[in-house]
């Protein structure tokens, strides 16, 4: 099969994470999919563009993924798949621009005016945050503390860690990025109206990060169908990668 006639799956990540951050997510869902093309973003602010300012709105994300996408020779439509603060971004490109996208996943989110603040950052992470935005701790102690409020299996991802704080060393994302992409994130409202494409949602029960209600409360509001993992944290795509893409392929069977 040529790639002309593969289907161009766009994959978003969160706050201050990049493309590096998937591991080899992508890889495994490519070979699950077959008709599957997968091309992996880094918004401003991270990865390879570490070094430019993140924008302070969701619309500006929205701007800058079609336009690199163009830049990259890649013609919509396109399906998404976008966790966190991504999901964010694709749920507002599909209202900017709802000729583009087909199908979008959407993992661990939350949308105002769904969700009180308290669901949408749980409280015992305020502190963390702070501090690892405020104080600067060493780059091993920031990515160890980012797996344990995004993995409920911390252990066993440590070979993962190590790839976290490599990427971090190789390209860091400055305290003032992270605070302007928290802005962005936390101004952001989405429209009550659904979504023109279909749309999954998966989400934790126990996600230490982002509260569960968010994802059932997106799916009422929209009536679009979700599904929860019983054990995984945040980083379902860490945590769970098989059952994210089990339920990829099971609910893209139906359309």
């Amino acid at each position: 099969m040529t790639d002309e006639v593969k289907v161009t799956w766009v994959f978003l990540r969160g706050l201050t994470r990049e493309s590096a951050h998937w591991g080899s997510f992508p890889d495994a869902f490519q070979r699950a999919l077959p008709d599957a093309h997968v091309v992996v973003l880094d918004l401003p602010g991270n990865g390879i563009l570490h070094q430019q300012r993140s924008p302070l709105s969701i619309t500006h994300l929205v701007d800058f993924c079609r336009a690199e996408l163009s830049r990259q020779g890649y013609a919509p439509p396109y399906h998404v798949l976008a966790m966190s603060m991504g999901a964010m971004v694709t749920a507002h490109w599909a209202h900017m621009a709802p000729q583009e996208l087909t199908a979008a996943v959407l993992i661990n989110t939350s949308f105002r005016p769904f969700n009180p603040v308290y669901q949408r950052l749980r409280p015992r992470n305020y502190n963390r945050l702070l501090g690892l935005l405020l104080l600067g701790p060493s780059d091993a102690a920031f990515e160890r503390a980012v797996l344990r409020m995004t993995s409920n299996q911390p252990d066993q991802h440590l070979d993962e860690l190590a790839n976290w704080i490599a990427i971090r060393q190789r390209h860091p994302v400055g305290a003032g990025n992270a605070m302007r992409q928290l802005i962005a994130a936390a101004r952001f409202c989405a429209s009550p109206q659904a979504l023109h494409c279909p749309v999954l949602l998966l989400g934790s029960e126990r996600d230490g990060l982002v509260s569960v209600q968010c994802t059932r409360a997106i799916a009422q509001h929209w009536g679009i169908p979700m599904a929860l993992h019983p054990d995984a944290g945040h980083d379902l795509p860490l945590d769970a990668p098989q059952w994210v893409i089990e339920q990829v392929q099971q609910w893209f069977c139906r359309f």
